[in-house]
């Protein structure tokens, strides 16, 4: 598989207006933990491997178990993830698949015991965020390195 283009290199204007989002992503109230959780089920949702193969890399990196990464794609039935994380992996789920559906307010209303509304926020532009990256990721067919573990 080869990558179709440098994307970066072909408008970096487009790439310093990805960076800039992502910078005001980084610099939410979002604890890293859940924010590269966010961004690993969102990448798997969207199949970007590259982003799943960069998420996963950095969760190892910083102290996540594996297990929890292994299992992230059934995270319904698996009792290794916090009712915070519950709440955000599903509200991510919700807006990465909006064709399918609106988020009802159940589901947002689930994220009040434990989100603030700035946190609902810079939750959202998380998700966005992530989102993004993937597009180009995938529609770029963005290759990933090969790893040695």
């Amino acid at each position: 598989m080869e990558t179709r283009l440098n994307y970066a290199k072909a408008r970096p204007d487009a790439f310093k207006a990805m960076m800039a989002l992502e910078n005001a992503a980084r610099a939410t109230s979002i604890e890293a933990a859940l924010a590269e959780l966010i961004r690993m089920r969102v990448s798997q949702m969207n199949g970007c491997a590259f982003c799943m193969d960069m998420h996963a890399h950095d969760m190892i990196q910083a102290g996540e178990r594996p297990q929890r990464i292994f299992v992230l794609n059934g995270w319904h039935d698996s009792p290794l993830f916090t009712p915070r994380e519950r709440a955000a992996l599903a509200w991510a789920e919700a807006l990465t698949t909006l064709p399918s559906g609106h988020p009802d307010d159940a589901l947002y209303d689930a994220l009040d015991p434990h989100f603030t509304d700035a946190e609902k926020v810079d939750l959202t532009l998380l998700i966005v965020a992530i989102n993004g990256w993937n597009r180009f990721g995938v529609g770029f067919r963005m290759v990933h390195p090969a790893r040695d573990r």
